[in-house]
């Protein structure tokens, strides 16, 4: 194998951030005291899942009112239709007078426009009482319940905050990687825990995202990598992004025989030489690492054990 010198990309490890693309909140619609809570924080919910209610002992109140008011507008209305009967016989035998007739259809009219809008009523505050079910605005995971069952709310408090499913790495770095930093970079992500960075096992993600706005001296990105949801919100990942490219060497692991405490290479002459090795290289995969010292383009290497 003959040694060359390619560009690699310059990466930098920066920490990251789990986080949710956007969080909403579980409110109430009416005011009342607050039971039937269902989730806690951790919960997975989907959307329209009544997480808890909201109580209005008004509310079968009033409609038990308006029931009894509807009860005496129909006996109104029973009354109405008999005198509009007498009026109209009264009237078909000449005896009735027609200003009769047409007071008896206005009256009964007066009736079934009274008992439509007591039903309407009665709907709204069957709505209000549908309107005491807390639903998840999201499908996702819970990640605050500030409240317990039992609680006085008013109309518009927070029950819940949800984080949605969709989930992104948030990275910040410093302000002078701002030009490096673009839509649709690739970046390479570690193990979780902050385990040290190695070539095997970096989950691979793409810069979804660069904010415009510099926060603290600091770009900040959003990157999208595959399984981030059973990822704590808020946990920190250890990230390698490209920040630029340089020339190195690059030789497969294969080519390097450890004696001594030292790594050396085979020349094609049969040679052993010492070199000083670097970290592996992510975008090579685990194929190759690079030669910091002791090889030059042009040199001719065998593998290790290979016969002289």
């Amino acid at each position: 194998m003959t040694v060359e010198s390619r560009p690699v990309e310059d990466l930098k490890s920066v920490f990251a951030t789990v986080d949710s693309v956007r969080q909403a909140k579980a409110r109430t619609r009416i005011g009342g005291t607050l039971s039937g809570l269902t989730v806690l924080e951790g919960d997975r919910v989907e959307v329209g899942q009544v997480i808890a209610t909201v109580g209005d002992p008004k509310l079968p109140l009033q409609i038990a009112a308006l029931d009894a008011r509807l009860q005496s507008l129909q006996a109104q209305q029973r009354q109405a239709e008999i005198e509009l009967d007498r009026a109209r016989q009264l009237r078909a035998t000449g005896i009735g007078s027609q200003q009769k007739l047409d007071d008896a259809t206005t009256a009964l009219d007066v009736v079934r426009a009274q008992m439509a809008a007591m039903k309407a009523d009665r709907a709204v505050v069957e709505q209000q009482l549908r309107e005491g079910n807390v639903l998840a605005p999201a499908a996702g995971r819970v990640l605050q319940v500030p409240l317990v069952d039992g609680v006085v709310v008013l109309a518009g408090e927070a029950v819940a905050t949800i984080a949605t499913e969709s989930y992104v790495l948030r990275l910040r770095l410093p302000e002078r990687h701002a030009r490096f930093m673009k839509q649709g970079d690739p970046v390479l992500v570690g193990a979780r825990g902050l385990a040290p960075d190695s070539a095997a096992g970096l989950a691979r993600g793409t810069v979804r995202r660069v904010y415009p706005e510099l926060e603290d001296g600091q770009v900040v990105a959003d990157a999208e990598v595959s399984g981030l949801g059973d990822y704590f919100v808020g946990e920190r990942v250890r990230v390698l992004v490209a920040t630029g490219s340089r020339e190195a060497i690059l030789i497969p692991p294969d080519y390097l025989a450890r004696r001594l405490g030292l790594d050396m290479v085979r020349l094609a002459g049969g040679v052993e030489i010492p070199v000083q090795v670097g970290r592996p290289v992510p975008g090579e995969g685990s194929s190759a690492v690079e030669i910091l010292s002791g090889l030059r383009p042009g040199d001719v290497i065998v593998k290790a054990g290979a016969a002289r």
